[in-house]
């Protein structure tokens, strides 16, 4: 998400690009009312492995109280059932891969592309399962399902996806850069809502920010835009910017994606900046075309 983190929570305009890394779900049938789960990070280690009841999924008694990979894989699949109980009912058992096509602990969305591929495999909306289940926005939901730059918000509950044409002369200026540190999305969430006041017009500036930087040619103007959303989001989650708090020497530009302090940073130099941030213990860095669609 380029623009529009936190706020496009409360109906806001983002600009979102999908990635070219995601996740494969290859299902297979099998016997036991029971399901065999493995799941590989690109490295092709198995990152989880386990074995999932068909009555705990029915059920969900017993990962409900507890915080575990394997607990939110079942509240998904139990959120799932009850959409759609036929993958349940009707079969004897399964045997399931999910293989990453990036490194799990980049945070590019592990959650939201297995609730995509679980929601296909199931035949119902992934919005829908998304909600009932981990919840959040749903932008990255929207990611998963499209090849091209969109513009996501939230009309009365309902997600909006708008496709656009975004093909800037100056992609060779914009990098990212991995802040080695997974930010949990769950958690900025809950700190954002207990940190929000009256953003109305916090909103409306964010979405002619949005406006502009979907409409830039110039690399100057798109930089600019972007610092301005870094200092008014600064005001609302009442944090310092990443800049801020960790780059002040950089001669450019750098942007927050998604929740704050992890994950990965939008870079806009003149120059590549890949040794600036390598001397400071950063070894991720993507130019645009390396990572975009």
């Amino acid at each position: 998400m380029i623009t529009g983190e936190y706020v496009v929570l409360d109906g806001a305009k983002a600009f979102a690009l999908p990635t070219k890394f995601g996740q494969n779900l290859v299902i297979e049938k099998s016997y036991g009312k029971k399901i065999a789960w493995k799941s590989f990070d690109k490295d092709g280690s198995i990152w989880f492995e386990d074995i999932i009841l068909f009555d705990e999924i029915m059920s969900r008694k017993e990962t409900a109280k507890t915080d575990s990979i394997k607990a939110t894989l079942v509240e998904i699949l139990h959120e799932a059932y009850l959409l759609n109980p036929d993958f349940i009912d009707n079969v004897e058992g399964y045997t399931i891969t999910t293989a990453l096509t990036f490194p799990k602990f980049w945070g590019l969305g592990t959650s939201s592309t297995l609730i995509n591929n679980i929601a296909q495999w199931v035949q119902i909306d992934a919005f829908e399962l998304l909600n009932n289940s981990f919840g959040g926005s749903g932008y990255d939901i929207a990611c998963a399902q499209n090849d091209t730059p969109l513009l996501y918000h939230l009309e009365n509950g309902n997600p909006i996806v708008e496709k656009l044409v975004f093909e800037p002369s100056f992609t060779e200026n914009l990098y990212f850069v991995y802040l080695n540190k997974k930010q949990s999305s769950k958690a900025a969430i809950a700190s954002y809502y207990a940190k929000q006041n009256n953003i109305a017009k916090s909103i409306n500036a964010l979405e002619k920010i949005t406006n502009n930087i979907i409409e830039s040619t110039d690399l100057r103007v798109f930089a600019s835009e972007l610092e301005k959303h870094e200092i008014i989001m600064s005001d609302i989650l009442e944090m310092q910017t990443i800049k801020e708090r960790f780059f002040s020497d950089f001669k450019g530009v750098i942007k927050s994606l998604g929740a704050w302090g992890g994950d990965f940073v939008l870079v806009i130099s003149k120059d590549n900046p890949t040794s600036y941030f390598e001397e400071r213990g950063f070894k991720t860095i993507l130019p645009y075309r390396q990572i975009i669609l």
